[in-house]
């Protein structure tokens, strides 16, 4: 077992914490080897609350994985919500120094979009390079052994609050785990769950978990625009439990065995029982009453992505519709509904060509889990220039490959 082929990510959410240990197979697909699932504690909406508590959480989850796989975990890329998150896009221009662009030049490039003002109290999470301009040719996806004198690159810059991410960084140390990379979740879940056509033709993937929803909207290929709303499954827990007056553990139980998004699905005669608060004795509900619930914010949350679609200025750009995963996609009558008031088409994704507890690890719950694996997987395919609180190139960046220096090395020695 080639220990540089193993990797691992911890899905740090608010309803679990989820590590994955997994290997790069020759054929491109993810084998999982080990898995460990631990209740969420000390978080809110994706922001560590209780470091204690939290850190607790992560290290009984990384220490399910170590059982299940047998490998010791060191390090991991950590999943990133909140709603703290924003995004911005940048351009950043140089002067090339010689007659081919080489791996100092975009560098310098990146360096340059990466300087813009941002308050003391944010940090940069990620700089994605999405495209280069040599010389006003646009459309450029490797510059490197290029021939030019103006280099632009575009990127896109997510940061997050600073405090939030040093808080991350501290729960999952004291659960004796370094962190090598954050990883923004629906960044991390697009890697699994998007086609390279749906990336093309526009798309936004929509990762609705139980403390946050976040959205990224790919278009022509490349990440536009991402965003982190703060609601998601937990808010219909909460609202069940305190319009039917229930603890939340049993609201939860309620959700999952009788809810349903959408009430022109429910026949209005179907009733259920509950034990609310104060009562003696069982009380029926009626089905068509919990959906009620349930649909009110489910409208809601759908209701806050077309406003961030539009205020992103992407409406109207999104073909390919939106892409629905996160553990509370798997709610029935949820993809009706998005579809309904998104005018889009909407389809429910869950992780693909992923081998070992594939069966246990099929919902689209573990998309991110997943995902960061897979992220993993494509940074080994770029040489990283710096990593940690400076942002990363991202998987989609420029691969500065062996090969390509070698081409730039050939390209030289042909120059008088």
């Amino acid at each position: 077992m080639e220990e540089d082929q193993i990797f691992t990510g911890v899905d740090v959410g608010s309803t679990k914490i989820c590590t994955l240990v997994g290997r790069l197979e020759s054929q491109g697909n993810l084998r999982i080897l080990g898995v460990g699932i631990e209740p969420s504690r000390g978080l809110r909406k994706g922001v560590v609350v209780d470091l204690e508590a939290a850190a607790q959480a992560v290290f009984k989850s990384k220490e399910k994985a170590e059982r299940t796989s047998g490998v010791e975990i060191m390090d991991a890329l950590v999943s990133l919500a909140g709603a703290n998150v924003t995004s911005v896009n940048s351009r950043g221009v140089v002067g090339v120094t010689g007659r081919v662009i080489d791996h100092d030049d975009v560098a310098r490039a990146v360096d340059a979009a990466r300087a813009i003002a941002i308050p003391h109290n944010r940090e940069i999470v990620h700089v994605i390079q999405r495209g280069f301009n040599v010389d006003g040719q646009e459309g450029i996806r490797t510059p490197i052994g290029m021939h030019g004198y103006r280099l632009e690159v575009e990127t896109h810059i997510i940061t997050a609050s600073a405090a939030s991410i040093e808080n991350l960084r501290q729960c999952v140390a004291a659960a004796d785990l370094d962190v090598s990379q954050f990883v923004l979740n629906p960044l991390a879940s697009a890697e699994v769950v998007l086609t390279e056509t749906e990336r093309q033709m526009g798309v936004v993937v929509c990762d609705v978990g139980g403390g946050t929803t976040d959205m990224a909207i790919y278009v022509d290929g490349d990440i536009w625009h991402t965003a982190v709303l703060g609601l998601g499954g937990n808010h219909i827990t909460s609202d069940i439990a305190q319009v039917l007056r229930l603890p939340n553990t049993q609201a939860e139980e309620v959700k999952l065995q009788h809810g349903h998004a959408d009430p022109e699905e429910i026949d209005r005669r179907q009733y259920f029982n509950i034990q609310p608060f104060g009562e003696h004795e069982p009380v029926q509900v009626s089905q068509y009453e919990l959906v009620q619930i349930i649909n009110a914010r489910v409208e809601e949350i759908f209701g806050l992505v077309v406003q961030e679609i539009k205020r992103s200025g992407y409406d109207g750009l999104l073909p390919a519709g939106m892409v629905l995963t996160g553990g509370t996609s798997s709610l029935p009558g949820i993809r009706k509904i998005a579809g309904r008031i998104l005018g889009v088409p909407v389809r429910l994704a869950k992780p693909e060509n992923i081998i070992g507890l594939s069966d246990r690890l099929n919902s689209p719950a573990f998309s991110t889990g997943i995902g960061l694996l897979r992220w993993a997987t494509l940074m080994r395919e770029v040489t990283p220039r710096r990593n940690g609180k400076h942002g990363d190139p991202g998987p989609r960046g420029p691969e500065f490959g062996t090969k390509l220096e070698k081409a730039l090395e050939w390209l030289k020695s042909l120059l008088p």
